[in-house]
């Protein structure tokens, strides 16, 4: 839900970031490789109790993560492969953290199981339906490689789910279960879209 607006003001903020890969000859598939490096560095922080670095690291990530389709766009790299490798590396990423938040908490692994189950069903809807919404023309695209139909759980709001869990660790049970919920609207969600848009009595 957060994501467009996002990723239309980071330009604006990142030139410095962007000039600094420009001067070490970085590519963007090089980026995105490293922001999931960061990812996995930050679930092992989960893992052994280091909230704080993990915090610092998980961010550090999204940061390259949103700035390598910027690189790509203004070095003339844009490519099928590079839009591939961003989607799959980001629930990587995602996915990755869930193994952390796991180990630091096992009591919960009924809720991140769960978790990761809505993973895989969010992303085959927004992919399944961005893709659709695409050929159909459905609604304005944007600047992403691979169309992600819009949804309430997206990547900014992991990034403040995850935040949640390290910052809170009091209210794990409850940040956890408001997660869940977001994530099982997500779907319904798309779902709902879905079938307004794509019934076989549907016109125009």
């Amino acid at each position: 839900m957060i994501d467009d607006p996002f990723r239309k003001v980071l330009p604006r903020f990142t030139a410095p970031l962007i000039r600094f890969y420009r001067r070490y000859g970085l590519s963007p598939n090089q980026i995105t490789l490293m922001a999931l490096l960061l990812a996995g560095l930050a679930s092992v922080a989960v893992g052994i109790g280091l909230e704080i670095v993990a915090l610092i690291l998980w961010w550090s990530s999204r940061l390259l993560d949103g700035t390598d389709g910027i690189l790509a766009r203004e070095t003339q790299q844009s490519s099928d492969f590079g839009a591939f490798l961003d989607i799959v590396c980001d629930m990587a990423a995602y996915s990755v953290m869930i193994f952390g938040f796991a180990s630091l908490y096992p009591e919960y692994e009924a809720r991140w199981m769960t978790m990761l189950f809505f993973y895989v069903l969010c992303i085959t809807g927004a992919l399944s339906l961005g893709a659709i919404e695409e050929r159909r023309a459905l609604s304005p695209g944007d600047n992403r490689g691979i169309r992600l139909a819009a949804g309430l759980a997206e990547g900014g709001e992991t990034g403040i789910a995850y935040s949640a869990f390290l910052l809170f660790p009091d209210w794990i049970g409850i940040t956890t279960l408001i997660w869940i919920t977001v994530l099982v609207f997500t779907v319904a969600a798309r779902a709902t879209l879905a079938w307004t848009l794509l019934r076989p009595d549907h016109h125009e």
